[in-house]
């Protein structure tokens, strides 16, 4: 079931025809901003969005290793 809890509960990680990636997860950006390691930063225009541990370890089989 990809990770749904419900079918309104819909956490995914989805690979583009470009090869990125797109998730579907909590926007979280304001509550763990603050939080990043200096070493991150986020562009105005990005988000953190937070997915479960379980919708990542579903996905690691669809994602290609390099």
């Amino acid at each position: 079931m990809r990770g749904s809890r419900s079918s309104e509960t819909c956490p995914d990680i989805f690979e583009l025809s470009d090869g990125s990636f797109a998730v579907i997860g909590t926007e979280a950006t304001a509550a763990l901003g603050s939080f990043l390691p200096a070493d991150a930063a986020r562009a105005d225009y990005e988000r953190i969005v937070v997915i479960s541990r379980d919708t990542l370890i579903h996905a690691k089989k669809d994602i290609p290793d390099v």
